[in-house]
């Protein structure tokens, strides 16, 4: 795996910006020859530093209006267990395993409160692994969406 320079640092918060954003639109940007952008984004992708691309959502208007922070206790060594049955319930959008007071931190998005009830009551607290559960609403939510920026100094231009 090589290391990411500035050139590909500058792709990267582009495509955060707009995973649509076509390699010739990049590379205009960037200030390199399209086929460099293109050899850079497929460098990334299978090096994995590139996982996917997506939309970013408003849960609200796609008819999730409750979301919340879920945080788990589970039982010593069993985080592969848990995040397999995790993975597979409705509207969990992250889960991470994490040192401190607890153990997970799951990210939830629901329709509504009675559905996020029914998540955590009855299938979260279901599993035989999790001692405990403890919920935080989201009231609102915003993503950091990297900063557009300038090109990065010194990269290379194309040549007409």
């Amino acid at each position: 795996m090589s290391r990411l320079d500035r050139v590909d640092r500058a792709i990267l918060r582009l495509l955060q910006q707009d995973g649509r954003a076509s390699i010739r639109s990049v590379a205009e940007r960037v200030h390199v020859s399209r086929a460099n952008a293109y050899a850079r984004i497929s460098r990334m992708v299978e090096d994995g530093v590139i996982r996917g691309f997506t939309a970013r959502v408003d849960h609200e208007r796609a008819g999730q209006g409750a979301s919340a922070y879920i945080t788990l206790k589970i039982v010593q060594n069993s985080w592969r267990t848990v995040r397999e049955q995790l993975l597979a319930l409705p509207g969990v959008a992250h889960i991470a395993l994490v040192g401190g007071d607890f153990d997970v931190l799951l990210l939830v998005h629901t329709a509504d409160n009675h559905a996020l009830r029914e998540l955590v009551l009855n299938r979260i607290q279901s599993i035989p692994q999790v001692l405990g559960t403890r919920t935080m609403l989201v009231f609102e939510e915003t993503d950091q969406v990297p900063p557009d920026q300038p090109a990065p100094r010194g990269a290379p231009q194309d040549k007409p």
